[in-house]
């Protein structure tokens, strides 16, 4: 499900990006997902569905799983128009050709920011996040002020994190679900003609991929 944001707002930019913000709360006790969930697995194993060490397998998956293996698919993205193409039009099918593994069902949709368009990625049901190419989400995705504030006043959101959106830019704001999960695919920075794929990934960051902040050119903070 995709909102589009059409508010006019005063703004800032930023991440793993050093520029400091006020930190959105996320201190939380354990909701009724969280409990029905750990009585869940605990019920299976009793019962003897699934084994305590399947379950840890699939958390040593997971641990496997980080924001490097989604910045080598944005790098490839920016390097060559046919895989682009591919990434778009599907984006599982396009990790699995860099070898990227799905784990799960679901579907990843990648969408492409633009001078005209800027996508952020949230979940307003719990914490629903492209695992297999980011890993584990961080702390404030799952936060309910962010869920929420997201989807009803994204570039408030994103000055937080100290992305500033020009007021002619559209923001878009896609909300994952069960089955259906989002990356973002950020615009390449100036100044990176001639980066290989591995120096391209290097500056690719995980917020630039959930869309919180940009993508920052390699001169960007080195005095003339």
């Amino acid at each position: 499900m995709t909102v589009h944001e059409e508010h006019d707002h005063d703004h800032d930019h930023g991440t793993e990006h050093g520029h400091p913000h006020a930190p959105i709360e996320t201190t939380e006790k354990p909701g009724y997902y969280d409990i029905m969930e750990q009585a869940f697995q605990e019920l299976m194993i009793e019962k003897g569905y699934i084994g305590a060490d399947e379950i840890r397998h699939q958390i040593e998956v997971l641990d496997s799983r980080n924001p490097a293996l989604g910045a080598k698919v944005v790098a490839r993205a920016w390097t060559d128009q046919d895989f682009k193409s591919r990434l778009l039009e599907n984006g599982r099918t396009a990790c699995e050709e860099l070898g990227i593994t799905f784990y799960d069902l679901t579907e990843l949709i990648v969408l492409e920011n633009t001078p005209k368009v800027h996508n952020l990625i949230v979940c307003t049901l719990c914490s629903c996040y492209p695992r297999p190419v980011l890993g584990l989400p961080p702390d404030w995705y799952k936060a309910k002020p962010y869920r929420a504030r997201a989807v009803y006043e994204p570039r408030k959101v994103l000055v937080e994190f100290g992305t500033i959106i020009p007021d002619d830019v559209e923001v878009r704001v896609s909300d994952s679900t069960a089955i259906q999960r989002y990356l973002v695919l950020p615009m390449r920075p100036p100044g990176t003609e001639g980066y290989s794929e591995e120096q391209l990934a290097a500056l690719v960051t995980r917020d630039a991929m959930i869309g919180v902040i940009p993508v920052n050119s390699p001169t960007e903070g080195i005095a003339a």
